[in-house]
């Protein structure tokens, strides 16, 4: 099941003296997260307005409607973000990260399961997606099509065909 509200970033430090927040970003980049006009705290219990927010190196500087004071940004650090998936969209072949941990991974020509999807490296070229296999090794895969041939979330289960002598 897919969920609405997604990790997107941690609130790590107080930057100023008019209430902004540091936040270390856990998505596509910081550009990525200073589009969200809104963003929860406690997997959507709590809205925070976003007055403002602008990426700083590999940071996002975010101004918060109502938190004014160091005192008040001190207060949300150490506090994980969320984003509603209802405010953004994705291009097609584009997923949550949260939506493919713990995908099963099959060989999409043989059916063969390999194991499931632990986790992903971002690289220069492309992403490596972490598939941990039931002796406990964990391979890397390259994220690219060639490798990756399909995702079925409903059914819970990503297709790859492993390039030669991949898993050796």
């Amino acid at each position: 099941m897919k969920k609405q509200y997604l990790e997107c970033g941690k609130i790590v430090s107080v930057h100023g003296l008019r209430g902004e927040v540091k936040v270390l970003p856990w998505c596509d980049g910081p550009e990525a997260l200073t589009a969200f006009a809104t963003l929860y705290l406690d997997r959507g219990a709590a809205p925070l307005a976003v007055e403002r927010a602008r990426a700083a190196k590999n940071m996002v500087l975010v101004k918060f409607a109502g938190v004014d004071t160091p005192e008040a940004a001190q207060a949300l650090r150490g506090k994980v973000l969320y984003l509603d998936r209802a405010d953004d969209t994705l291009e097609e072949g584009q997923y949550y990260l949260q939506d493919l941990m713990g995908l099963t991974v099959e060989d999409a020509d043989t059916g063969e399961v390999y194991g499931t999807f632990a986790d992903v490296s971002e690289t220069g070229a492309n992403n490596v997606y972490h598939i941990a296999f039931p002796d406990g090794k964990v391979q890397l895969i390259p994220a690219i099509p060639e490798v990756v041939v399909s995702v079925d979330l409903e059914a819970g289960k990503m297709y790859i065909r492993p390039l030669e002598g991949l898993f050796q």
